[in-house]
């Protein structure tokens, strides 16, 4: 009998992404077991450090490094990530395979909406570029830097005007209900691979290649590789407040890039079209026009203010 160890996070959401990734691979492979292990990432058992300093303290991503060691280490045989979540670059010895088409790529405001928010509302979110972004449209706003689980920060609001959260996340839990207002995508872009899970497995683990050969879906592989190829070049990560979204249309790949001062100030956009056969190709020219903007100068005010 032929067995799949499916690795993830311990959370209502990451569960639920195991169960919408391997709906269709049981369906396709009945005689293949595929057996659920959930690992624990620093990132969910310190809720009080900065991420940054919970990445640094571990040698990798807050959200991310414990499962890549269990994945090198023959503990699972693929990981399923919110691919939002994970570096740019892969840990030597393991790669990324295309992802499912992915679901909603837009950031929801839940609690109310942000025309109906008063002057000094108090916004939860713990990500640099949704502040950024927010203080941008409201300067009026007090955002509040919040962590945990979809439950958790959806939990905040007895206390908070409103929180931010991914739509994707809100619908894969059943939780659409509670969604305010929905951030439109050209003056929010979200975070590059947002609504995207991550399927990562060992380079050598030709059995699991060959297992989930054809569940990626090509047009969305394009879109995200355009996003994070963007966000590799400009060197940022979770502490840094860039925005994009790659949309395809008639067999062009459109990036549309951003990137927002901390305190809302200032803002800098391109955007730019391409072929889907060189979507890394896109993602650098499109970080390139935003270094032509000073887009620097933003990020690196932007890393300074979190190592604080």
């Amino acid at each position: 009998m032929i067995e799949l160890v499916v690795g993830s996070r311990a959370s209502q959401l990451a569960r639920a992404q195991v169960k919408e990734f391997l709906a269709p691979l049981r369906e396709r492979h009945p005689d293949v077991v595929f057996r659920h292990r959930v690992i624990l990432e620093d990132g969910d058992l310190d809720r009080k450090a900065t991420l940054r300093e919970v990445s640094e303290r571990g040698g990798g991503s807050a959200f991310s490094a414990n499962q890549a060691a269990a994945l090198l280490n023959r503990e699972v045989d693929v990981i399923v990530h919110s691919l939002k979540d994970l570096p740019t670059a892969d840990p030597d010895g393991l790669v990324l395979l295309p992802p499912p088409t992915r679901a909603d790529v837009r950031d929801a405001l839940c609690g109310a909406a942000l025309t109906a928010l008063p002057t000094g509302a108090r916004v939860g979110t713990s990500a640099a570029r949704r502040i950024a972004q927010l203080l941008y449209v409201r300067p009026d706003l007090v955002p509040q830097r919040i962590r945990g689980n979809v439950p958790t920060r959806l939990g905040r609001l007895r206390t908070l005007d409103a929180v931010v959260l991914a739509s994707a996340g809100l619908h894969r839990l059943g939780r659409a209900e509670e969604i305010a207002e929905i951030l439109p995508v050209a003056q929010f872009p979200p975070s590059p691979g947002q609504g995207a899970l991550g399927i990562q497995i060992r380079a050598d683990n030709a059995k699991a290649r060959e297992l989930l050969a054809g569940s990626g879906d090509p047009t969305t592989d394009a879109e995200v590789r355009a996003e994070r190829a963007m966000l590799a070049e400009l060197h940022g990560g979770c502490s840094v407040p860039v925005g994009a979204y790659a949309t395809t249309a008639d067999g062009i790949l459109t990036l549309h890039g951003q990137v927002t001062s901390v305190d809302g100030t200032r803002q800098i956009e391109a955007t730019l079209s391409g072929s889907p056969a060189e979507p890394e190709k896109l993602g650098t020219a499109v970080a390139g026009l935003l270094l032509d903007q000073d887009a620097e100068t933003i990020l690196e005010g932007a890393r300074a203010a979190a190592a604080h």
